[in-house]
């Protein structure tokens, strides 16, 4: 681990109260990411990924646990302290449509942030405008546009053209590329590492996906039910995935080899993921794993070392 991370999560948990229910979103989550790297976080829909992002940026509050950016402690920090962090850390939205207003021009959203934080004057911040525009490959006129004017692709860019108004040091990618066309994405995703080297952003890659997480990300961690099963460097976590969740995950990922004879057998995870309200005893994915035992059923299995930077939390792990 880094000894100066920008981002330290470290056992942060968060819950909702729904209609007298408590649901457990993020349970003692646990991890750093150094300036200009990518971390990846992977897992079904409501595994608890979006609002591990969003507490990062502290768009919503822990109930417990402790945030750090850039070495100052973030987790209680009043909106007024806040306020001028918020510059350094900035989101882009899987649906960027959605998170743009239908009677604000493409020039006048991207403006928006750098007016509210007093950046600069009308003419400088339209000036930044139009750099910020070339900058993600669209060009100088699409200003004038509005968010129904616009593709799904083009409107990503400026998206993230929005996320860079502010010259941020952390992104959360909150599945950036899920909703577009195949050759849309990969435009995007380069675009997105070109802008990493560039300008050494460091990102929070949220996706499902596990292909792009692989392809973008330097660390990854896997989530079920708000808890993290299994985290590591990409690399040794897709040549060597410990937990039955992650290895499930990768074998749902479909690859077309050079070789006939090494094809393999796409797999799904049989059963749909738990209630957030009520999470199995035990490990919580013994009710679909195929090699579940009785401890998994009674027990919570607690983190354990496949590696030194490789650690996994499953009863099989010896």
């Amino acid at each position: 681990m880094p000894t100066n991370p920008l981002v330290k999560v470290e056992n942060v948990s968060k819950r909702f109260r729904v209609r007298g229910r408590e649901l457990h979103a993020v349970s003692n989550v646990s991890f750093e990411i150094e300036a200009g790297k990518t971390f990846g976080l992977v897992g079904e829909s409501g595994s608890g990924k979006s609002t591990l992002g969003r507490l990062v940026l502290r768009l919503l509050d822990a109930n417990e646990g402790r945030i750090t950016f850039n070495g100052k402690d973030i987790t209680n920090l009043p909106n007024r302290q806040l306020r001028p962090l918020r510059q350094e850390m900035q989101i882009i939205f899987q649906d960027p449509q959605a998170s743009m207003s239908p009677r604000m021009t493409i020039g006048r959203a991207i403006e928006d942030a750098m007016e509210i934080h007093k950046i600069g004057t009308k003419q400088s911040r339209r000036k930044r405008v139009d750099e910020l525009l070339e900058r993600v490959g669209l060009p100088s006129f699409v200003k004038y546009a509005f968010p129904h004017e616009l593709s799904g692709g083009q409107l990503q860019r400026i998206g993230i053209a929005r996320a860079l108004s502010l010259n941020p040091k952390l992104i959360v990618c909150d599945e950036p590329v899920s909703a577009l066309d195949v050759s849309i994405q990969v435009q995007v995703i380069h675009l997105l590492q070109e802008l990493q080297r560039d300008l050494n952003l460091t990102y929070i890659f949220i996706a499902h996906n596990l292909a792009v997480v692989e392809y973008l990300s330097d660390e990854i961690a896997v989530l079920y039910l708000g808890e993290v099963v299994e985290q590591a460097p990409a690399e040794k976590l897709f040549k060597n995935p410990s937990h039955p969740y992650t290895q499930v995950l990768l074998q749902s990922i479909l690859k077309i080899p050079e070789d006939p004879s090494s094809r393999q057998k796409m797999t799904h995870i049989q059963g749909e993921i738990p209630s957030p309200f009520n999470p199995p005893s035990g490990c919580t994915f013994h009710p679909r794993c195929p090699f579940a035992t009785d401890v998994c059923r009674t027990q919570k299995p607690v983190a354990k070392h496949v590696d030194d930077d490789h650690k996994a939390t499953c009863h099989l792990i010896g």
